[in-house]
């Protein structure tokens, strides 16, 4: 269906209600970190590199917020079984691109809690979530989008997730499917503008017809320190109405 541009600004003038992210309830997806994306590597994307500081910053923040972490990984196997069709060829004739067990298909170090050793490849292979540390895990996603033959919408709801923070690489294939599947699945959805690789100005436009709010890595940070400041004053609050209460000496 098409919409005209004003129709299209009025329908999401009505749909803000709806989308509006709440982070109380929001959890942070990061998509592809792995060290063969970086610039320089032998899949190396274009700002993937740069993207790093705002990265870590969003993960501090979220583990400071004790919100759920979910890392999303490419693996590759040697022999490209489970490769794309795309790149498949590729693989079988050589190319070392995130494989399973490799280096280059670990997690970027300055990602990670500490005391992280190395990713569980046959344990992400066989579609289970490798826990890092309370409320950070890493998943493996066999194609473009991290929801396809995956756990992550199962562990998304359990943790009664409903706002979806999205960081990474490389915006045109794996975050750009990952997002529409997560509207499909009618989750509220944030994508952090300078803490993407590969975003381009057409992409935006079309996401935010949808209903993704477009914020920068300082304004997602924020906005979880006002909730947690929120939580902590209304804990606070309701201590002293029940210290102060009928039964209270």
């Amino acid at each position: 269906m098409l919409i005209g541009l004003s129709a299209e600004r009025s329908l999401m003038s009505f749909m803000d209600h709806y989308t509006e992210p709440d982070f109380t309830t929001v959890a942070l997806i990061v998509i592809e970190m792995q060290r063969d994306f970086l610039e320089g590597q032998p899949a190396g994307m274009i700002g993937t590199t740069a993207i790093l500081p705002r990265i870590v910053r969003l993960l501090q923040a979220f583990r400071s917020a004790e919100r759920p972490i979910v890392h999303v990984v490419r693996l590759y196997l040697a022999d490209g079984s489970n490769v794309d069709l795309c790149y498949r060829s590729a693989v079988e004739q050589g190319a070392s691109w995130v494989l399973a067990g490799s280096s280059g298909g670990e997690i970027v170090p300055e990602l990670l809690p500490d005391r992280f050793s190395r990713l569980e490849t046959q344990r992400l292979l066989s579609g289970h979530i490798q826990y890092l540390w309370p409320g950070e895990v890493v998943i493996y996603k066999p194609r473009w989008g991290a929801f396809y033959s995956t756990p992550l919408e199962d562990y998304l709801r359990r943790a009664q997730v409903s706002t979806l923070v999205f960081c990474g690489c490389n915006f045109p294939h794996a975050l750009r499917t990952t997002l529409y599947e997560a509207s499909e699945r009618d989750f509220r959805l944030v994508l952090v503008e300078d803490a993407v690789a590969g975003l381009y100005e057409q992409g935006k436009q079309e996401l935010r017809a949808i209903g993704v709010s477009m914020m920068g890595s300082a304004e997602v940070v924020a906005r979880l320190e006002r909730c947690r400041a929120d939580a902590a004053r209304a804990a606070v609050k309701e201590q002293e109405t029940g210290e102060d209460g009928p039964g209270a000496r």
